[in-house]
């Protein structure tokens, strides 16, 4: 069962909250994290992408660069730009997008519950990336981007979040990109034994997004229980921070794909083939997919509809997932991406950015490009409850939680 710990969190004073606030570290490419930098000293990306403080010509993952976020997170806290709580709570974060709320609890998850998967995953991690982020949690000695957790709703849960939501928040601020943020402190004995009783009769949380982050924040957790090896289980750095929300909450945006060629297809052909396993019908309007099976391909300026044909499809919860039908017929058969993890001839393309952006890519670097039809929340737990691993790519969450809200120190 699920153990969600209260934790005393480092979190900006009120009046600072709205620009400290960034985006997470990992949707920014280096030159568009140190323009996003500039002129916002108090942003947590200074210090979430340290290499933004030095020249262009300085390895990223130099041991000064780390140094110098530790620096600038430790000066921060001295002017009280962040400040400690001086007793364990549990935090609501409310995001609305569009008129949609979505409201995750603060807490701190167990990494034996990771090792044991009642944190259950459904993406494999690369050992390369997680480097950057230990390295990051280590030095600091602080978990500064926070894991987004979903689970199923709960109304026992709902009803206390509504309850604490009726007071005065501590933050209230919309971003540059119109999301308002939210966040409440729940500090009642009463309330905090109720929701960690309530998450403790939960079997499984799920990883949403943040699987590098989680996998990270974990070996760090390790690192420590072998540098003290008398430690009880209660020491802060056998958990880690994350943010948990409610499946009926959650929007799962489409991850859309674009190809650099044909890979050696004429036009006719490529067409003739994709035309064996799915049915095509030109469109005079972009295809926005409005169901499971269903695909928009935007080709030689042109828009068709395609649906894959029956006999091809499955009820296999990785097989049957709309980006595993489209990798395993086409993808890989017609166009020869066999791993769309390392093939530098396929990207990926958040649904946030709209269709407009397909077209765009396929009009100057793209020779082909797809529209998906969203993976859902259910299928995301059906892949993890079979201990299955989804493709890459599979799934885009919006709103993006805001990292420089919460942090968790590794000791009290």
């Amino acid at each position: 069962m699920a153990i969600i710990k209260p934790f005393r969190a480092i979190r900006p004073a009120p009046m600072y909250a709205s620009q400290v606030a960034a985006l997470p570290y990992d949707v920014y490419n280096r030159k568009e994290a140190k323009e996003a930098v500039q002129g916002n000293p108090l942003s947590f990306l200074n210090i979430d992408r340290p290499e933004t403080q030095f020249e262009d010509d300085v390895d990223m993952y130099d041991p000064k660069v780390y140094e110098q976020a530790k620096i600038l997170f430790q000066q921060q806290i001295q002017k009280q730009i962040y400040q400690k709580d001086p007793k364990a709570g549990y935090y609501i974060y409310e995001l609305t997008m569009d008129g949609r709320i979505q409201t995750g609890i603060v807490a701190c998850s167990s990494i034996d519950d990771y090792l044991n998967q009642v944190i259950r995953r459904h993406e494999n991690t690369r050992e390369e990336k997680e480097i950057d982020r230990i390295h990051h949690v280590d030095i600091l000695n602080t978990q500064t981007g926070p894991i987004f957790l979903a689970y199923r709703s709960n109304e026992t849960i709902s009803s206390i979040i509504e309850k604490v939501k009726a007071y005065p928040p501590l933050y209230d601020f919309t971003s540059s990109d119109k999301i308002s943020h939210r966040v409440w402190r729940i500090a009642k004995p009463e309330l905090i034994e109720a929701l960690y009783c309530t998450f403790s009769e939960i079997p499984n949380t799920y990883i949403a997004d943040g699987h590098h982050r989680a996998a990270s924040a974990v070996k760090v957790g390790l690192k420590r229980r072998k540098e003290h090896p008398d430690y009880s289980g209660e020491e802060e750095f056998n958990y880690f921070l994350s943010v948990l929300f409610p499946d009926d909450q959650l929007k799962i945006l489409p991850y859309n794909r674009v190809v650099r060629d044909l890979n050696g297809l004429s036009a006719e052909d490529f067409l003739s083939k994709v035309e064996r396993v799915f049915t095509l019908h030109p469109s005079s309007v972009p295809v926005q997919p409005e169901k499971k099976g269903v695909f928009g391909l935007y080709f030689n300026h042109t828009w068709y509809r395609m649906v894959i044909k029956e006999e091809y499809q499955t009820t296999d919860p990785v097989d049957g997932l709309d980006v595993s039908l489209l990798q395993n017929h086409l993808l890989n058969p017609i166009l020869g991406i066999e791993d769309p993890r390392t093939d530098e001839r396929i990207e990926f393309v958040g649904g946030i950015r709209g269709l407009n952006e397909l077209v765009q890519r396929v009009e100057t670097d793209m020779a082909v490009a797809f529209s998906m039809y969203p993976t859902s929340i259910q299928e995301l737990f059906s892949v993890a409850d079979a201990g299955l691993l989804m493709p890459p790519k599979s799934t885009w969450f919006e709103p993006k939680l805001r990292s420089g809200l919460f942090f968790h120190s590794l000791s009290e």
